[in-house]
Formats: structure tokens, C-alpha cells, sequence
């Protein structure tokens, strides 16, 4: 890893913290509430760059630390850059389907019944997202499309992971489009989860490839529109997003992976090469 990218995360979080108004006692108290524990002494490593957050407990805290210093998700993470390397043969294993998620216990809490082995040996080839805000402003549907290649013998399925920030409204309908099915599904109104496996016709052989589609559809009470986000767990070579406004487009946009300002219009396009784990999407206001 490069000292820029060190630099840059220290940096980041001096920022945010300073622009919060916390100091790192009462930064760490606001960790230690959401179950996670960090050392004064870490959290000044980290904001002075003499070290940099690496393992899954301090992945986990960062994520958290964006949602206390109310950054964009994904703002800090993505500044971190590639893992060091700590030994010629040593490769850094992916981060669990959880890592990336403000409560990463409710979603091994939703994964707890599912077969999630070979989510770690399908390589992300492609990932488009094709998103639908209705003319009065709400979740319409989301559609994804995956072109995805087996590293190895055995993969036959997709988890597809889904928050929602208004608890207590009826999740979206699952719909399988293409070469898939839809298997167990866990449903979690309360805390806005949905997880569902999307099967494959059948079990891929090592470097066969496979192209997948389903949508999410809001049938009733859907929610007001005000974000996408997508979250990567493992890098993904190319990533396109497009979010259409039936109705007249909103009055500001972001975009997340880089916390920038994009003019707004009918149509927000994002095209990645290479995309790390961390967040990418958009954030708008009406």
C-alpha cells in the first residue's frame, strides 16, 4: 500500500472527526455503544497515519465510524486502498458477507439458514444495477444483472443481500429474470432486511461463466427515494448504475464513491473499471 493512501485516510478522518466536533474519548464511547471496541491509542494511529485499519473488527469499525461522523458510507473505506502485504506468499482473504453493513449481526443473523460457501469463488466479472423512481418520488424497482465466473467446481448460487432505511413497511417482491430461481428467502420487516439465493440451472465447472438477472419490485407502501447504494465484499471489474426519474429529477445530487456534487437530470449514470470493496451509488435530495 502506497503512504498516500494512509495520508489520505488520516486526513479524511481528522476531517470528519474535527467537523463532528468529537473528541477520540467520546468517539470511541459512540464505538463501544454499537458493540465495537477501539483503543484511544488506536483510533490516533489511524487519524495521524502511523497505522491504518486492516483487520475484520476494524474494517467493521470504520463503517461504523461513517455513519457516527455522518460521511458518506463508503467515504473512509474506499480511502484505505489495497491490503499490505505482510509476506510474499500471503493473499488477504475477502472480508465476511457482513463486513460492510452499519450492524453486521443482523446480517449473519439473515444468513444464518443459507448456503453461503460459494459466494467467495464466484469472480464479479460485471455488475449492473438499473434503478426506477416513480413519478411521486418513491422505490419503484431495482433490476441486476451479474456476469459471474467460477473459480472453482461448485458454485450454483447468488445471495443477493437488501436494506431498507424504513423499517416496518412490506419488503419488495423478488423476481428471478434470467438462468436463475429463487431459493430460501428470509424476510425481516422489522429491521428492513431482505436475503434471498438466486440458484443457477446448475453447479458451475472452474472458469465457466454464467450471466443472471432479477429485480426487486415495491408493490404497496413503497418508500420514498432518496439513495442507492450497492455495496462490493470482493472487487468487481466493471460496475455500471443507472437511475431513472419517471418525474421531475431532484434538486441535488452526490455521488458516493467519492462524496462529489453531479448535476442532476432524468438519468444518474455510474461506470466503474475495477471497482474495490467499499460502496458506490448515489444520494439526492428533492
Amino acid at each position: 500500500m502506497s503512504v498516500t493512501c494512509v495520508d489520505e485516510f488520516a486526513q479524511a478522518l481528522r476531517t470528519a472527526i474535527t467537523n463532528r466536533g468529537l473528541g477520540l474519548e467520546r468517539l470511541r464511547e459512540h464505538l463501544s455503544q454499537h458493540g465495537v471496541s477501539v483503543s484511544l491509542a488506536t483510533l490516533s494511529y489511524w487519524q495521524t497515519g502511523r497505522s491504518r485499519p486492516e483487520r475484520k473488527k476494524s474494517l467493521q469499525a470504520v463503517v461504523h465510524l461513517e455513519h457516527i461522523l455522518q460521511v458518506p458510507p463508503g467515504h473512509l473505506f474506499e480511502l484505505l486502498g489495497p491490503p499490505r502485504s505482510r509476506g510474499r506468499w500471503l493473499r488477504r482473504a475477502p472480508e465476511p458477507m457482513s463486513a460492510f453493513w452499519p450492524e453486521p449481526s443482523q446480517v449473519e443473523h439473515a444468513l444464518h439458514d443459507l448456503d453461503t460457501q460459494w459466494d467467495d469463488q464466484l469472480i464479479r466479472v460485471s455488475q449492473q444495477d438499473f434503478v426506477t423512481i416513480g413519478e411521486d418520488r418513491t422505490e419503484r424497482s431495482f433490476r441486476s444483472r451479474q456476469v459471474l465466473s467460477a473459480s472453482m467446481n461448485g458454485p450454483d448460487r447468488w445471495i443477493v443481500i437488501m436494506h431498507s432505511d424504513e423499517y416496518d413497511r412490506p419488503l419488495p417482491v423478488v423476481r428471478a429474470l434470467k438462468n436463475c430461481e429463487i431459493g430460501r428467502l428470509v424476510r425481516d420487516e422489522p429491521q428492513g432486511f431482505l436475503v434471498a439465493e438466486l440458484l443457477f440451472d446448475r453447479a458451475l465447472r472452474k472458469g465457466e461463466s454464467i450471466v443472471i438477472e432479477h429485480e426487486l419490485v415495491n408493490e404497496e407502501l413503497c418508500p420514498l427515494a432518496f439513495s442507492y447504494e450497492r455495496r462490493f465484499r470482493l472487487p468487481t471489474r466493471e460496475y455500471v448504475l443507472e437511475v431513472t426519474f419517471e418525474g421531475s429529477p431532484p434538486a441535488s445530487v452526490v455521488q458516493l464513491a467519492d462524496n462529489s456534487s453531479v448535476e442532476p437530470g432524468r438519468t444518474l449514470l455510474d461506470v466503474a473499471l475495477n471497482v474495490q470493496p467499499g460502496v458506490r451509488g448515489f444520494r439526492w435530495d428533492w
